[in-house]
């Protein structure tokens, strides 16, 4: 099905099932443990083995020998892989450094071989018995030493300039020119980066927890060196991505690997150290922002650039993209510039983009606020715009911005915000209000599914999709229910294996609206082929209640279906409407922050988004997406940052008890409003995204709220007490 024109009228438009507040229909399997993640398939293939990673110790340079020989002779020891012994091996197209290092070593942690044994408690033990000899280069591991030396990004679009910014900004009576930093940060999901491999013949099975199957499954067909068809990716359930599992990493290669030479099942999991070194991270970046405006808070000039490092090859952070779109003003320029640095990989991490370049972008907005003596919320409302900034012409197919911020200004009280930093008291504590714009691009992905119909009347789903702990077996089951008329518990929904149709995948924001449109374009061939074996003009048909009707006829689907079923297959194919309309989602963040007067520890009181992403398909799953992802905001505001080793090029903190992140008694109180909306413009069932919109902004909301409890105003993140307390105003 191709969608190249605005949706109208369809089924999903009923509202009977898709839009309702349905609970998770997988969630019995996952509360009970028996949904099985990438590294608990134990009854899948007999004889499973365990293979244990071993990380480099430096961060570049190269190996002088390995020493094997103990290692082999440890007890359970089945094999060992290494680069000398793996065979010439490829690279993936979504990787930036080669999954398993030697002799050449490009990052701290590459994997430099597998010690496969009989028990993990043996691999691991093993493996610390293989020796590895190196000689250290010299490396670049910090992002402000490295900016000399930074150069404009071969990939995306590195500049953007309309109009003259540089003389606009000069001109401008009331402006701002400041710069903000933010760190490194990891993913930090739950589940491990995990695999299971084992061969049959030529043909590769991998269980794996990865939220793009098919990428993933060309990535290993290429790195191994053999035909994408031979390799099959099963990864059903994830315990978390985030962006982290976009793309194959060094455990599926290896077990892979570890598979081939132990000629049995491999599984391998990689230790928690071995995610923050040997998997992707968000990059530091460094970001000056310009605005220029006049006294009655029209902005004329807008400026942003940042800077990012990542290894040789890599991408930078693309912090400036919301810039461009977000806030009118006829003169503009956005530039990203890109560092060599030798630490770990960098790439797409929960919101790329706008998450941490809203989180300078927001702050400044504040800045410029309190420079023009206008409330931050009506300084954003008075730089709103319908169209494209950038491109006058292309207006936005849905921008209710300034609803999201109205709506929000009068649930949370901002009316009781003082205006004066300092000034609200409640007991011990500083108390504040922030506020931040929320925006993330709406994306959409051609995505395909299988339905079958039984004679039973059970709808079945099938598709490569993946469920990141955000819903996707639910609102997928709610679309095929709405459609085919049937009621949810005749629905299954069976996803991520790369023996099913090609979806969009989980990420981005784009999986939700993309895989459901592909379900829906299958259902409508499915309504077809039914209608017509029923004798029925499709375009007549009603589909209710487990019934196919058109006037006064009526039968079962399972009936008309027969015993051998009928199965019906097709995918969405996205035009060119995104081209003619530029489609986003906007929400606004509001938070309330408590600030100890002596020691300066931050308390976030409460929250509340107020978002505008088309329609909601599942509201109590996509209100737990919101929370979620606010509860990111806060970690990267207050506490979230890699720590670097400025000499050996690692991140120190490499584990959960030094990586900080929130917790449910982090935060009293959530709170989420979806407005009404339906975008025609994106896809037929007339969704977008929220799952990265409500972690855009919230960085800035709540540094935003310090400096309204505090007046100290920070713009190196995270924002902690060491950076407040010798600035903190005296108690009287």
């Amino acid at each position: 099905m191709k969608f190249d024109t605005p949706a109208t009228t369809n089924p999903i438009d009923q509202l009977r099932i898709v839009g309702q507040p349905v609970e998770r229909i997988e969630g019995p399997r996952k509360t009970t443990g028996t949904a099985p993640y990438a590294y608990e398939w134990h009854n899948a293939v007999p004889n499973q083995a365990y293979g244990y990673v071993v990380g480099a110790a430096i961060a570049k340079g190269r190996i002088f020998s390995i020493s094997l020989a103990e290692a082999r002779r440890a007890p359970g020891v089945i094999t060992i892989v290494t680069a000398d012994t793996a065979g010439k091996l490829g690279k993936g197209k979504w990787n930036t450094a080669r999954l398993l290092g030697g002799p050449e070593i490009q990052h701290y942690h590459q994997a430099v071989a597998l010690v496969v044994a009989e028990t993990f408690e043996q691999a691991r033990a093993a493996a610390q018995l293989v020796h590895v000899r190196y000689v250290r280069e010299e490396g670049a591991f910090d992002l402000a030493g490295a900016r000399a030396s930074a150069s404009v990004p071969k990939t995306g679009v590195p500049e953007t300039a309309t109009g003259d910014f540089a003389g606009a900004f000069a001109a401008a009576p009331v402006q701002l020119d400041a710069t903000y930093t933010t760190p490194d940060h990891s993913h930090a999901m739950m589940e491990p980066h995990a695999s299971m491999a084992v061969w049959s013949g030529d043909k590769l099975t991998l269980w794996t927890s990865n939220q793009m199957v098919d990428w993933s499954r060309g990535d290993v067909a290429l790195t191994l060196g053999i035909p994408k068809e031979n390799v099959r990716l099963i990864s059903p359930y994830i315990g978390g991505g985030f962006g982290g599992k976009l793309f194959v990493r060094s455990d599926a290669v290896l077990a892979a690997l570890g598979a081939r030479a132990a000629r049995r099942p491999v599984k391998v999991a990689l230790t928690r150290p071995l995610m923050f070194n040997n998997t992707t991270h968000r990059p530091a970046t460094i970001q000056r922002i310009r605005i220029g405006a006049n006294r009655d808070g029209k902005i004329t000039a807008i400026g942003h650039e940042s800077l990012s490092g990542d290894l040789a090859g890599g991408k930078p952070e693309n912090a400036v993209q919301q810039t461009r779109l977000l806030y009118a003003g006829p003169n503009r320029l956005t530039a990203l510039r890109l560092a060599a640095l030798d630490l770990p990989e960098g790439n797409a991490m929960r919101a790329p983009g706008e998450a941490p370049g809203l989180m300078a972008l927001e702050i400044a907005m504040d800045e410029m606020a309190e420079k023009l003596g206008l409330d931050p919320v009506e300084f954003r409302i008075l730089n709103d715009t319908q169209v494209d900034p950038e491109k006058p012409q292309r207006p936005f197919s849905e921008r209710r911005l300034v609803e999201c911020l109205r709506t929000g200004a009068d649930r949370f009280g901002w009316k009781a915000r003082s205006a004066r930093p300092g000034a609200t008291r409640d007991g011990e504590w500083l108390v504040g209000m922030g506020v931040a714009a929320a925006f993330r691009n709406n994306q959409v992905m051609k995505s395909g599914a299988r339905v079958r119909v039984d004679g039973a009347g059970t709808v079945t789903v099938e598709t490569d999709m993946t469920d990141i702990g955000t819903g996707s077996y639910t609102i997928i089951a709610q679309t095929a229910a709405e459609m085919m008329g049937v009621p949810l518990d005749r629905v299954v929904v069976r996803l991520g294996d790369s023996n099913f149709p090609v979806s969009a995948g989980s990420g981005g924001q784009w999986g939700a609206n993309s895989s459901t449109a592909g379900v829906y374009a299958a259902c409508v061939k499915m309504r077809e082929a039914l209608a017509q074996k029923a004798g029925i003009d499709p375009a007549s048909a009603v589909f209710e209640g487990g019934q196919i009707r058109s006037g006064e006829r009526s039968m079962p689907i399972g009936a008309v279906a027969g015993e051998g079923g009928i199965v019906a297959e097709d995918f969405i194919e996205f035009g060119d409407l995104n081209k003619k309309y530029q489609q986003s989602t906007f929400g606004a963040h509001f938070v309330e922050v408590g600030v100890d007067a002596a020691t300066c520890e931050i308390r976030v009181r409460r929250m509340l988004a107020v978002c505008a992403a088309g329609r909601i398909l599942n509201p109590k799953s996509a209100r737990s997406q919101m929370i979620g992802a606010m509860t990111m905001g806060v970690g990267a505001a207050l506490m979230e940052e890699l720590a670097v080793d400025r000499r050996l090029g690692y991140f120190v903190n490499h584990d959960l008890a030094g990586y900080e992140v929130p917790v449910h008694a982090d935060i009293v109180s959530q709170d989420v409003i979806f407005l009404d909306e339906t975008d025609p413009l994106s896809s037929p069932m007339k969704a977008k995204g929220v799952g990265e919109l409500g972690l855009c902004g919230v960085g800035a909301a709540i540094a935003n709220a310090v400096y309204n409890a505090t007046g100290v105003r920070v713009r190196d993140y995270p924002v902690t007490l060491d950076k407040l307390i010798s600035r903190m105003p005296v108690s009287t």
